[in-house]
């Protein structure tokens, strides 16, 4: 999003409380006047309440003001989360893809190349944590939980130890802050 955007945004909204504030003293100077052609309150204590109601307009005008301040600048912290999140999704597959380049490479007994490749895959990992992206530890013999994991198939599970807990975990998940962006990918035993 545009800064200069948001700062002209916010610069006009200012601009329109600042007329709206205007626009109600001038309404109750107008009123002041007009009312003083002999009602039955003196001059002076119609003054003084026209004053009071002023002021209460005023409160409230600025009161909603705050608030909308307030909520704008909520909203802005939640696009900024939106975006960061859309960011991580995308990147996670080629993090998966990473993950099984370093499987191979590790079967390949070429210390050099799997040096170079470490590094720049550590590089990689440790940006993303740094970004608030957390991989979700699911390992086999867990618990499985419809609302933390995704059951992609079942299987007769190879113990009864595994009944009804995770066989397999064919698809690793990640959390961005305390929300999940994907669920782990489980096969489940029967």
């Amino acid at each position: 999003m545009d800064k200069h955007k948001d700062t002209n945004n916010s610069e006009q909204n200012n601009e329109t409380v600042k007329d709206q504030i205007e626009e109600l003293l001038d309404e109750a100077i107008e009123e002041v006047d007009a009312g003083a052609d002999g009602e039955e309150l003196s001059e002076n204590d119609q003054l003084k309440a026209d004053l009071e109601k002023e002021k209460d307009k005023f409160l409230r005008l600025f009161a909603e003001f705050e608030n909308f301040k307030r909520r704008t600048s909520k909203e802005r912290i939640e696009l900024f989360k939106t975006a960061n999140q859309e960011v991580m999704s995308a990147m996670l597959p080629v993090l998966d893809d990473f993950d099984r380049a370093m499987n191979e490479i590790k079967k390949a007994k070429d210390k050099n190349l799997l040096k170079g490749v470490e590094l720049i895959y550590n590089k990689f990992n440790e940006t993303l944590l740094n970004k608030g992206l957390e991989p979700m530890n699911v390992k086999q013999g867990d618990v499985f939980d419809a609302d933390m994991h995704e059951a992609i198939t079942q299987i007769p599970a190879p113990s009864d130890k595994l009944k009804g807990k995770i066989v397999d975990v064919v698809e690793r998940g990640y959390k961005l802050g305390d929300k999940i962006i994907r669920y782990p990918k489980v096969v489940t035993g029967k």
